[in-house]
């Protein structure tokens, strides 16, 4: 059996290296998930441009219903670790039984939903025909990704929680050469098999996720198989065990959901920027995304070990101890990122030696911003990741919410369609977000309520 119990004396405070053995395996995930939206791009590009955008139009979509598995994904990796923490496997099972119970349900309802919405706004969006068949097809093979993400996102949290974070990076690596290598042959009808096109790409994405799902099943049954023999849940019963997890995993959702739609609404704003402005913008969001998650998977790797620090009732030194630990690592960490971001734009002229000068100066213009921003943005993420990881889920929603659209979405508006300020101003923008969510995050973490959190509640 799985050695899950612990003790309060067993608390120590874990080490940079212990974050470290945490973050690492979760930043190449994130880099993994993130490069495949990239690779699938490729692949389907020498299609055309109605490939293209079907394959967009298409991923659009599905992309609404795997972004909420992913948001309460994210609440069961939290959850796990508080559970971990206090070494109850009864608090484990409930955790992982309802964390599926959720995500295979909203994966459910999201494919009903796309069966009966997304023909209508499949035909109203796409440009012509050939690009609404190739759409629907696309998104009727994807719905296999949507179910298999279901399953597979909560079982790669719960292992993450259960600090096993390379489990679900071996995942990744057996799924994205059987997605790259089936997609190309699929696509292109290489190797005997069926010339899909777009359709192809649909499904090598499909074979490539089942296969990762069951992977992850497969090592479920074989890492905490034990779980299974555990008798009774968490509140009693799994009703109210479920009703809890929901609670607890809706202002987690909830605050990656606004997010995504704060970040899709600012998308369209940019639409109206000048044409080199848009395009610096827009080239600069997957450097975001990619180079960011040094920092971010520091903090949410952090998160997880204050969860089950707070589950194993550690005291207020240790907690202290090990908080301190990971701010420093974390400015390292953001230190890292801001050099990264330095040799891009110092190296711009080759990397995007076919765009035009104009468009390139703003690019290399955005360097201020891009070293600046690493440092409040890695601070904030320690407090953010802490906070939730001490169930206070409701704050950080809130100051992730109105940051979101009480500040920078109305602000994109105002510097976009009023002032027609250049691309650097409206970049500046997620700067000044991380200053308006400085002070009420730090004013709550360093009251220090949460280190009294009783996380197995």
């Amino acid at each position: 059996m799985t050695p899950y119990l612990h003790t309060k004396a067993a608390a120590r405070a874990p080490g940079s290296r212990d974050i470290f053995a945490l973050a690492w395996p979760m930043t190449l995930k994130a880099i993994f998930l993130h490069g495949t939206v990239v690779i699938d791009g490729l692949l389907v590009s020498p299609l055309g441009e109605e490939a293209l955008a079907a394959m967009g139009l298409a991923a659009a979509l599905a992309g609404l219903v795997i972004g909420v598995l992913f948001a309460f994904s994210n609440a069961t990796q939290i959850r796990t670790a508080q559970a971990f923490g206090t070494g109850d496997p009864i608090f484990l099972k409930s955790v992982i039984a309802s964390s599926l119970t959720v995500t295979v349900t909203l994966g459910l309802v999201g494919v009903v939903l796309i069966s009966l919405i997304a023909p209508g706004v499949i035909d109203q969006l796409a440009v012509n025909e050939a690009v609404a068949a190739q759409a629907q097809t696309y998104l009727t093979i994807f719905m296999v990704v949507i179910i298999a993400e279901s399953i597979g996102q909560s079982i790669a949290s719960f292992f993450n929680g259960c600090s096993q974070t390379k489990l679900p990076l071996y995942g990744y690596v057996l799924s994205v050469p059987v997605n790259v290598v089936v997609s190309v042959g699929l696509i292109h009808g290489l190797w005997g098999l069926p010339e899909m096109g777009v359709a192809g790409a649909a499904t090598g994405s499909a074979i490539a996720i089942s296969l990762q799902s069951a992977f992850w099943v497969l090592l479920l049954v074989r890492k905490h198989g034990s779980l299974r023999r555990v008798a009774g849940w968490h509140k009693g019963a799994f009703s109210p065990t479920l009703r809890r997890h929901i609670t607890f995993s809706l202002p987690i959702a909830a605050t990656f959901i606004s997010a995504t739609m704060a970040a899709h609404l600012c998308s369209l704003i940019y639409a109206k920027m000048a044409l080199n402005g848009f395009a610096a913008i827009t080239l600069i969001a997957p450097w975001n995304m990619l180079v960011g998650q040094i920092a971010m998977q520091w903090a949410q790797a952090t998160g997880i070990l204050v969860a089950q620090l707070l589950g194993q009732g550690a005291s207020e030194d240790v907690l202290d101890t090990f908080l301190s630990r990971a701010w420093r690592g974390a400015f390292i960490a953001a230190a890292i990122v801001a050099c990264v971001f330095l040799a891009m734009c110092l190296s711009i002229d080759w990397i995007y030696a076919d765009l035009e000068p104009e468009t390139r100066a703003i690019l290399f213009g955005f360097l201020p911003i891009l070293l600046l921003i690493q440092f409040p943005r890695a601070t904030n993420a320690i407090c953010g990741n802490t906070l939730r990881a001490a169930g206070d889920t409701v704050y950080v929603m809130h100051i992730f919410i109105w940051s979101q659209w009480a500040f920078r979405v109305p602000a994109t508006a105002f510097f976009i369609l009023y002032l027609d300020l250049s691309a650097f101003w409206v970049l500046s923008l997620f700067f000044w977000e991380e200053v308006v969510k400085f002070t009420p995050f730090h004013r709550r973490l360093w009251r220090g309520e949460w280190k009294h959190s009783q996380v197995a509640a």
